[in-house]
C-alpha cells in the first residue's frame, strides 16, 4: 500500500527531475502523470498508484509549495470530472491508455453530448440517433446546451441504437471526434451577452466500435456514472471559508460600511451559514468518495449550490443598490470556462440562473433525493415501458 512519506518522496523526486522553473509546463504535466502523481487513486500506468485518494492531497501540497504548473482544472473541468471517471470505469484498456494522459494534462479538452432540444429535462427521451454500420456507427442528430463545443477536441455521447426499445434501454455511450466534417458547433448567446454554450449539429458522424464505452444498449448505464460524477464536480469542489460566491458580498460588506442596513445585515448572516454550511458537507461528501464511487448525495450537494448561488448573488445586486444596476460588459465572447468571481455582480446574478439547469434540473435533482436519498415512493411513470418510437412527442 502506497503511503504518505512514498507519496511525498515521489513527488520530490519528480520535482528534482523536471523542475518547474525551468522545464516546459505541458513536458511537466506529462511527467506528473507518468509519475503516477496525477490521479493517485487511478491505477499505475493511468495516472496514478491505486493508492488511497485521500493522499492526493500530500502531493498537491507539496507541488504548489514548488509552484509547480497546474494542469488548469477549471478550463478542462469536464474532462477531468465526467469524462475521465467514466473512462476508468467503461473504456477498453486501449482507451484508457489513448485518453486519459492528454485528458489530464489539458491537451484535449473534452465536452458533453448529453442534452437535447426535444428531450428537456428527460434526458432518457434522446433522439440523436446512432445506427450501425460495419466497424462504426453513423451518427445523426442535435445537441444543446454543450459548455465548451468550440474548444473541445473529444465529447462523450449519448444515442439512441434501439428505438423500439423503452426510452431508458437502447441508448449506447460513445466517444465523438468533435473535429469529425459532420459535427458543426453554433453559439448559443447567454443572457450574461457571453456564448459558453453551444447547439451542436450531428450529420453522418462516423465514430468507431472502438470508441464505445459500455455494453450496446447500456448507455443510461454508463450515463448515470458521468451524472453522478458531474454533480460532485459542480456542487462538491473544494473551497476555503468564504470561498466560491459568498467571498465577494462578504468583502462588499466590510469594505462599504455605508451601504449596510439591519434587514440586509440579517439576511447576508443566514447566506453566510448556509454557505459554510454547504462547504463542510462538501468535504464531508469528498471523505465519502475515498471509499467508493459518488452517489446520489451529490445531487443534494449541486442543489444546494445552484440555490446558494442565485440567493447570494441576489442579494449582492440589492446591496450595493444604483451601483448593483450596471453591468461590466456585453460583448459577445466565446469564454473557455465561467469565471463567477472574477466579474462584477451583475455578471454574477446573470449567470447563477443557469445555476438551477445545467448539471441537472434542480426539479429532477429533487426526485433523485427524496427517492434514491429519503427512500420516499417513486413518482408514476407511465411511459416507463413503451417503446422509444412509441412515445408522444
Amino acid at each position: 500500500m502506497t503511503d504518505a512519506a512514498e507519496l511525498l518522496g515521489r513527488t520530490k523526486e519528480l520535482l528534482a527531475a523536471h523542475p518547474p522553473a525551468t522545464t516546459d509546463r505541458t513536458d511537466f504535466l506529462m511527467a506528473r502523470f507518468d509519475a503516477g502523481l496525477a490521479w493517485v487513486h487511478y491505477p499505475e500506468g493511468l495516472g496514478g498508484l491505486g493508492a488511497p485518494r485521500s493522499l492526493q492531497a500530500v502531493v498537491d501540497a507539496e507541488l504548489a509549495a514548488a509552484n509547480a504548473p497546474d494542469n488548469d482544472p477549471r478550463r478542462i473541468g469536464i474532462g477531468l470530472g465526467m469524462a475521465a471517471p467514466t473512462i476508468l470505469t467503461y473504456g477498453s484498456d486501449e482507451v484508457k491508455q489513448r485518453f486519459l494522459r492528454p485528458l489530464w494534462a489539458g491537451e484535449e479538452v473534452w465536452c458533453q453530448l448529453f442534452s437535447e432540444p426535444g428531450a428537456g429535462s428527460d434526458l432518457a427521451a434522446l433522439g440523436t440517433r446512432a445506427v450501425r454500420d460495419g466497424d462504426d456507427w453513423v451518427v445523426n442528430g442535435q445537441k444543446v446546451w454543450t459548455s465548451s463545443a468550440h474548444v473541445a477536441r473529444w465529447a462523450i455521447l449519448i444515442a439512441r441504437t434501439d428505438p423500439d426499445l423503452p426510452k431508458h434501454r437502447g441508448i449506447t455511450y460513445f466517444i465523438c471526434d468533435m473535429s469529425d466534417p459532420g459535427v458543426e458547433v453554433r453559439p448559443l448567446r447567454q443572457i450574461t451577452g457571453e456564448a459558453e454554450f453551444n447547439e451542436v449539429f450531428l450529420t453522418g458522424v462516423r465514430i468507431p466500435d472502438a470508441h464505445r464505452l459500455g455494453e450496446i444498449g447500456d448507455g443510461w448505464k454508463v450515463a448515470q456514472t458521468t451524472l453522478m460524477n458531474e454533480r460532485v464536480s459542480i456542487g462538491g469542489s473544494r473551497l476555503p471559508r468564504e470561498g466560491g460566491m459568498i467571498g465577494p458580498i462578504a468583502r462588499t460588506w466590510r469594505e462599504r460600511p455605508e451601504l449596510r442596513t439591519h434587514e440586509l445585515h440579517q439576511r447576508l448572516l443566514t447566506l453566510w451559514v448556509e454557505a459554510e454550511v454547504a462547504r463542510l458537507a462538501g468535504e464531508r461528501l469528498r471523505q465519502q468518495l475515498v471509499a467508493g464511487q459518488p452517489g446520489p448525495e451529490g445531487s443534494g450537494m449541486k442543489l444546494a449550490f445552484a440555490r446558494l448561488n442565485q440567493e447570494i448573488s441576489g442579494l449582492e445586486v440589492e446591496l450595493l443598490g444604483e451601483d448593483g444596476l450596471l453591468y461590466g460588459d456585453w460583448t459577445m465572447r466565446r469564454p473557455e470556462l465561467v469565471d463567477f468571481t472574477g466579474r462584477d455582480a451583475g455578471y454574477r446574478y446573470l449567470r447563477s440562473k443557469g445555476n438551477s439547469i445545467e448539471g441537472g434540473t434542480s426539479e429532477v435533482l429533487l426526485n433523485i433525493v427524496a427517492e434514491r436519498v429519503l427512500g420516499l415512493p417513486s413518482e408514476p411513470r407511465n411511459d416507463k415501458d413503451v417503446a422509444w418510437k412509441d412515445l408522444a412527442r
